[in-house]
C-alpha cells in the first residue's frame, strides 16, 4: 500500500517560484541567442541615415564637393576601418566585393572597410 503525502503549501509555493523562475530565465536565454543570430546585411547607401551622412561602400566613390571633408589629403585616409564607430571589420558578405564590419551609426547593417561617411572621427591612439 502506497500512501502518498499531500504536498505542503509552503513546499508548493517554493516549486512554484522556481518553475517561473526557470521558465522566465530560459526564455531570456532563448531571445538573447535569437537575437545573436541575426545575419547583417550590408547598409545600403539609398537608406536615409546612409545618404544624410553621404556613406559610400566604396570611400573614393563619395561626391567631394558636397562633403569637402573628403576632398583634403587628410581625408584620402579616412576610411571606415580607421573610423572610431566601426569595429568587427573583416566579414566577407555573399556577391560583395571587400571586407565589412561593423558600425554603431548603422546598427541593423554593415559597413564596407573600404567605405566612408561624413561623421567618421580617428580611432584613438592612431594617426593618419
Amino acid at each position: 500500500m502506497d500512501i502518498k503525502k499531500p504536498v505542503s503549501r509552503r513546499s508548493f509555493l517554493k516549486q512554484s517560484a522556481l518553475a517561473v523562475g526557470s521558465v522566465s530565465i530560459l526564455s531570456r536565454i532563448l531571445d538573447n541567442d535569437l537575437a545573436f543570430a541575426q545575419v547583417l546585411t550590408p547598409i545600403e547607401e539609398t537608406n536615409a541615415t546612409a545618404q544624410a551622412l553621404g556613406y559610400k561602400h566604396d570611400a573614393n566613390q563619395v561626391d567631394v564637393v558636397k562633403f569637402s571633408k573628403r576632398a583634403s589629403e587628410q581625408g584620402k585616409k579616412q576610411l571606415c576601418s580607421n573610423c572610431m564607430f566601426f569595429s568587427q571589420g573583416g566579414q566577407k558578405v555573399a556577391g560583395k566585393d571587400g571586407e565589412y564590419g561593423k558600425c554603431t551609426l548603422f546598427p541593423t547593417g554593415l559597413v564596407a572597410n573600404n567605405g566612408w561617411c561624413n561623421s567618421w572621427a580617428i580611432k584613438p591612439g592612431m594617426s593618419l
